[in-house]
Parts: structure tokens; C-alpha cells; sequence
């Protein structure tokens, strides 16, 4: 192991951290609106919001938090393999590997829970029309 297999890593985990970083402001947006629309009218759909977007808040905070500690071990490996401590470097390599798979798969969870939020408003307006 080099220090350049580490350091493949950093442009993706970097852009990685930022698209999560991205669905957590969109959330915040979300929750702020669903706030407005719960004060004028509280209505069933916007509580069934509220329960999906605490969920999906803690799935992004788990993203978060595995895609920092994946950036820290990599940079600990950098460093391990810079003080020739191979063995230990493709350790921390390996779990950063690791926590960056389990950041995905968590990510693709949320992404799987944002899509019923949608099926949440489109239910909405078709209750809505048939009300018509």
C-alpha cells in the first residue's frame, strides 16, 4: 500500500459528505414548510411528513457521522503508511472502507424513505381531488 490508495478516496468521501450535507438542508426546508402548513391546518398527511422526516433527520446524522469517520481513518492511514505502518494502515483503510459502504447503504435508505414522503403529498392531492 501506497499513499495514493488512501488518498483516492478523499475526492469522493469530500463530495460524498457534501451531497449528504445537501439532503440535510433540504430536510431542514422541508420541516420548516410542513411547520407553516401544520400551524394553518393540521391535517393527518403533515403529522405522517413530521414522522418521516424525524426519521429521515437521524439516517442523515448516521450518514454523516460514518462519512466523517471514513475521511478520519483514511487520513489516519495516509499517515500510518507515511510512519511505515503498513500492516496497521490497511487496517484503518479496511474500516474506513467499511464505513463508507455502511454510509452508502444508509444513504440508499433514506433515499427509499424520501420517496414515501412524495407518495405522502401525492396521496394528499388525490384526496384532494376526488373531493372535488
Amino acid at each position: 500500500m501506497t499513499l495514493t490508495t488512501p488518498a483516492l478516496l478523499f475526492p469522493a468521501i469530500s463530495l460524498l459528505l457534501l451531497a449528504y450535507t445537501n439532503r440535510f438542508s433540504i430536510s431542514a426546508q422541508l420541516i420548516r414548510q410542513l411547520h407553516m402548513r401544520y400551524q394553518e391546518n393540521a391535517k393527518e398527511m403533515v403529522i405522517r411528513q413530521i414522522a418521516n422526516l424525524r426519521l429521515r433527520i437521524i439516517l442523515i446524522r448516521w450518514m454523516q457521522a460514518m462519512g466523517v469517520s471514513s475521511f478520519i481513518l483514511c487520513t489516519l492511514t495516509m499517515f500510518l503508511v507515511f510512519i511505515n505502518l503498513v500492516l496497521l494502515a490497511q487496517f484503518a483503510f479496511g474500516c474506513s472502507l467499511f464505513l463508507l459502504t455502511l454510509s452508502l447503504i444508509v444513504s440508499l435508505y433514506e433515499i427509499v424513505i424520501s420517496t414515501k414522503a412524495i407518495e405522502i403529498e401525492i396521496e394528499d392531492m388525490e384526496q384532494t381531488l376526488k373531493l372535488r
